[in-house]
């Protein structure tokens, strides 16, 4: 079992930022908006100067890169409560959700025949965007990374984007068009990319699924994934 800073700071570097800067073991990331993960500043461990000073880093980092100031704070970690005292708040209103779950789960219980890796057009559509842009792209493409779909009459019909890192396989992206759902097409589409992270030599899948969406947290569940912890978004509470 990996411990909460270690397996944080290894589905950050599943999800590459643009821009990426080190305070201490604190990680400043930002890629022009793209995703609240690579556009805030991982809080694990220790910034190597005061919490309040490490945010005033932070919120520089944040305006010389064009974006919101974010803290990325694990639930009940030792520096949750100093960002608190810092004047920070937890921001409600994130288009991703303000509290996430980290599950984890064993990849041979649901591994199956690997996926073929195919970033097409119908891929970046469903899972990002038509025209992705520059750090759409760099996050999404970086790394040793499986563009999972599923295709039907030349549409691809269900998408998910897999990367391996150590003995890991960091999930993320999963879609399916709203005309093929309860088809069973999300499972095995999951089952392929495990199939293709053990090819590799991950052992254990990781994945960051908002609260709310319930969906995919019952079928992770269904696959053997549990709550590893949690982590929410804060900012400063002038903004």
């Amino acid at each position: 079992m990996h411990d909460v800073d270690l397996l944080e700071h290894l589905c950050a570097r599943a999800w590459p930022a643009l821009v990426e800067e080190r305070l201490g073991d604190w990680w400043m990331r930002a890629a022009d908006g793209f995703t609240g993960r690579a556009n805030s500043t991982l809080t694990t461990g220790d910034p190597g100067v005061p919490v309040a000073e490490a945010l005033r880093a932070t919120e520089d980092f944040a305006r010389s890169h064009g974006i919101e100031p974010t803290a990325h704070v694990v639930i009940g970690s030792r520096n949750e409560d100093a960002v608190d005292a810092a004047g920070w708040r937890v921001n409600l209103d994130h288009p991703g959700g303000a509290e996430s779950l980290v599950m984890t789960g064993p990849l041979e219980t649901f591994a199956g025949s690997p996926a073929r890796s195919d970033a097409s057009p119908g891929w970046w559509e469903l899972a990002a965007s038509k025209d992705p842009t520059p750090a759409q792209r760099h996050v999404l493409a970086t790394g040793e990374v499986c563009f999972a779909g599923i295709e039907e009459d030349g549409v691809t019909v269900a998408a998910v984007r897999g990367t391996v890192v150590e003995d890991l396989l960091h999930v993320a992206r999963l879609a399916v068009r709203p005309s093929h759902r309860r088809r069973g097409l999300a499972r095995r589409l999951m089952s392929e990319l495990a199939g293709w992270g053990v090819e590799r030599g991950a052992k254990t899948c990781v994945l960051q699924v908002a609260e709310h969406n319930t969906a995919a947290i019952g079928l992770y569940e269904e696959l053997g994934c549990t709550e590893h912890h949690r982590y929410r978004y804060w900012i400063p509470s002038n903004h």
